[in-house]
């Protein structure tokens, strides 16, 4: 092989710099997160942290990320880590650019529970706009055929739900824990106008998930211990958030505004939550209905003329008749020489002529020939 063939299969492969290990948990919830104030991955994402099952899989213990591929990255990012029986062991392993100045990225791991000896329930079916999920209502009534719900969420035993804004999502009382949640508002404000979090343990908080998206665990049977909503841009001045919540030790928390987490003081997993969008001022909301109901309005009668304009035939515009010509002026001479002429005499100028050309015959008569004869 040549050494130009050499250097580009090398350019092909980078190394980089990999070091794993092995990270011993005991029984119980933990939350494994970046220590704050990092800085930033390269281009490529590197620095970054996977957590995975070392080679000999444990069947008690589960890894849920935000990323399905358990990547972490270099900064503000969180996991799961789930030990049914302990002690157990997860691997650690970072990947960082040969050469590059950038530190290892720094874990921090916050225990926040017992694992508790629940039976275990399926796992979510993975983020997505959650206005799609044709489940029963909690109320037991059947929903129709694609219809489209505001709230979606993953229940212990029960599976993915789906309700409207304003309804409950869950039921208060029941003991069956939330898992994870989305919110996709079909009304008064757009899903990118709302926002929200999961409290994963005590003074812990999932990053912010837009609205639209799932936010919780995945793939394992972990519940959520409460949650905060709020609402951003034009409809944050408009309209208000309140949120009402129960908990599986009976605790019931609301309406809080959005400033507020719902949350129980002993930390209980979340069994039932609510979601109520209201206007700020209602004649400023009535307001503004009116003026949209009068655009509507407007639009759809400039369509019905652009299209009555399109319909009707093109006229050609009517030809300009002609200007009437003025009558032309002509000087006197030649008036009074045209008039002499009809008339059949000669104008004064031409009979001057005529006068002085007898003088000239008779001139000519008494020139020296004619005194010779």
């Amino acid at each position: 092989m040549s050494q130009s063939g050499q250097s580009q299969n090398q350019n092909r492969v980078i190394d980089l710099k990999v070091s794993g290990h092995l990270m011993t948990l005991d029984r119980g919830l933990f939350c494994v997160f970046h220590v704050p104030s990092q800085e930033p991955p390269s281009p490529r994402g590197l620095p970054g942290v996977r957590l995975t099952q070392p080679p000999l899989v444990n069947g008690a213990v589960t890894i849920s990320t935000f990323d399905d591929t358990g990547w972490l990255g270099g900064q503000n990012n969180a996991a799961l880590i789930r030990v049914m029986q302990g002690p157990a062991q997860v691997l650690v392993t970072i990947y960082q650019e040969a050469g590059s100045p950038h530190e290892a990225p720094r874990l921090q791991v916050v225990r926040l529970s017992d694992a508790a000896g629940a039976p275990v329930a399926a796992a979510p079916q993975g983020q997505g706009a959650v206005a799609n999920i044709p489940s029963p209502a909690p109320t037991g009534v059947a929903a129709a055929p694609g219809q489209q719900f505001e709230v979606g969420a993953h229940i212990q035993r029960r599976g993915d739900v789906g309700v409207m804004l304003g309804e409950w999502m869950g039921k208060p009382g029941s003991r069956f824990w939330i898992e994870g949640f989305g919110i996709s508002p079909g009304k008064l404000i757009a899903p990118e106008d709302i926002e929200y979090q999961a409290v994963l343990g005590k003074g812990w908080l999932s990053p912010w998930t837009e609205g639209g998206k799932y936010c919780g665990s995945r793939g394992m049977a972990l519940p959520i211990l409460g949650l905060r909503v709020r609402l951003k841009g034009d409809a944050a001045e408009e309209y208000l958030c309140e949120l009402e919540a129960t908990f599986t030790d009976g605790t019931e928390i609301g309406p809080v505004g959005e400033d507020e987490t719902a949350e129980s003081d002993s930390l209980a997993p979340l069994e039932a939550f609510r979601v109520t969008i209201i206007p700020r001022d209602p004649a400023v909301a009535a307001a503004r209905r009116e003026a949209e109901a009068l655009e509507e309005v407007l639009e759809e009668d400039l369509a019905l003329l652009e299209e009555e304009e399109e319909v009707a035939p093109v006229r050609k515009p009517a030809k300009l008749g002609r200007p009437a010509t003025r009558p032309s002026v002509k000087p006197a001479v030649k008036v009074a020489a045209s008039a002499a002429v009809s008339s059949g005499k000669a104008p004064k100028t031409q009979q001057a002529k005529t006068t002085k050309s007898p003088s000239k015959s008779a001139k000519a008569s008494t020139s020296p020939k004619s005194r010779r004869r």
